[in-house]
């Protein structure tokens, strides 16, 4: 098997289309042997009935009169009850392997005597004195070579066969393999990075074409997760850079204020805010990093994400970006023992990134509502709705996407990083649910996010 393994595809299609050639081949040269063997032995049954035939018209018709002696050739011998022979002209090999008994019905036989190989057919005649038995033999020789002749040209013919069976399955395993060989050498070019594009796909709807779209479907996949990561590790690099840069400026001017205790607060007080943006930066992206593992979180009640909802609602009222805002928030949940895959923790970071987005986009003075229910199949919805401005049309498509900020945004006090959107979608997913962002009618943005019970 591992001699097998090692051969290419080409080579083992045309070794498994030689094995099952040669059984089919090798079934049908024994099927023409065994009835050309049948067909010649008939005939010479048929060639020695028809020897006896005159000799048991005779036997039948005039019992009395002594048989008239064969002609020369021809292999008769007439045996009577007693044993003897009435007419002999058979060969002595061939009388000595005749069965002793008399039979009681025509028979043939076929006989090898060591010299010759003959059909013998005995014909019981019923006589006064007994039962008389006509044998004729035929010498089966000529048809013996006809056979062997037969029998070689089925050789001779079963091996050509094979070899053109051979030579079609490797021509037309390496028609067929070709489109691989392109493809893999497409591949190896891509993959080298020498050419962009794609493998090459098939004139003909086939399996293999199947296979290619397929596969530049993976490869687009691919490229496309490689760019967003590029992006990522860029837009990364830049939130990073930003706030690195202000904490160094502020130590820099720490440094520098060490004899004015006032001024030395406010720049140590101003190094802790870029430092804590620096560390929500950093826990935002190993969530989302966390995100992308397959394991599925553990289920949680209803009931704790109301608690985890309340939890955050205070949190956002103590921030000092609401202070000259207000909170409204409702929470109706009918099945509180429904189970959601989604972790309190992560459920709360979705409503502390949506509620402090609304903060942001509000005006002073403006009111941020917030409602939690669930609908009769105990899908859980969460909707945040803010009075602003709305968000630009043409950043509703890409405000789930990671770092993507519209240009509003930028004069949030939050300072937000552009990632809290693509949290919300990541978390809203892994929980088997969506999250959506739209304008409302009366102005203000609407953020949901519906959850399905599992």
């Amino acid at each position: 098997m591992r001699v097998v393994r090692r051969l290419s595809i080409r080579a083992r299609i045309t070794l498994g289309s030689l094995l099952v050639g040669a059984v089919v081949l090798s079934g049908v040269a024994v099927v023409l042997h065994v009835q050309i063997e049948r067909a010649t032995i008939a005939t010479d049954a048929s060639l020695a009935a028809g020897d006896a035939a005159p000799f048991v018209s005779d036997l039948r018709h005039n019992p009395d009169e002594a048989p008239d002696r064969p002609s020369e050739d021809v292999m008769v011998g007439i045996r009577d009850a007693s044993g003897g022979w009435r007419v002999d002209s058979l060969p002595r090999d061939v009388r000595a392997a005749l069965p002793a008994e008399q039979p009681q019905r025509d028979v043939t036989l076929r006989l090898h005597t060591g010299q010759r190989a003959v059909t013998v057919v005995g014909i019981p005649v019923a006589h006064e004195d007994g039962t008389v038995v006509v044998w004729a033999a035929h010498d089966g020789r000529a048809g013996a070579e006809t056979l062997a002749r037969v029998d070689r040209s089925l050789v001779l013919g079963t091996v050509l066969a094979l070899l053109a069976f051979g030579g079609t399955a490797w021509l037309l395993t390496t028609l067929a393999l070709r489109p691989v060989g392109r493809m893999r050498r497409r591949a190896e070019e891509l993959s080298d990075g020498a050419v962009d594009g794609s493998l090459p796909v098939g004139t003909t709807d086939d399996e293999l074409a199947a296979l290619a779209r397929t596969l530049n479907a993976f490869i687009e996949r691919q490229r496309e997760n490689t760019r967003r990561e590029r992006q990522m590790v860029s837009d990364a690099s830049h939130e990073l850079r930003t706030p690195l840069a202000a904490l160094t400026a502020r130590l820099e001017l720490a440094h520098r204020s060490t004899g004015d205790a006032a001024a030395l607060e406010r720049a140590l007080s101003a190094a802790e805010g870029d430092a804590a943006r620096l560390v929500a930066l950093a826990t935002t992206l190993l969530e989302l990093s966390r995100l992308d593992e397959s394991a599925a979180p553990p289920a949680t009640t209803s009931a704790a994400l109301v608690s985890e909802l309340m939890d955050a609602i205070d949190r956002a009222r103590a921030f000092g970006g609401a202070r000259t805002r207000d909170i409204d928030f409702t929470a109706t949940t009918p099945d509180p023992d429904a189970r959601y895959a989604v972790e309190p923790a992560s459920f709360a970071r979705v409503v502390d990134n949506l509620v402090a987005n609304a903060i942001a986009a509000g005006e002073v003075g403006g009111v941020v509502r917030v409602t939690l229910e669930q609908d009769a199949s105990s899908v859980l919805h969460l909707r945040v709705v803010d009075d602003g401005h709305g968000v630009p049309e043409h950043f509703l498509p890409q405000a789930f996407e990671r770092f993507a900020r519209a240009d509003t945004a930028r004069r949030a006090v939050l300072g937000g990083s552009g990632l809290g959107l693509a949290l919300v979608r990541g978390v809203a997913e892994r929980a088997g649910g969506s999250a959506s962002l739209r304008n409302g009618e009366r102005g203000g943005a609407v953020a949901a996010v519906a959850l399905p019970p599992v």
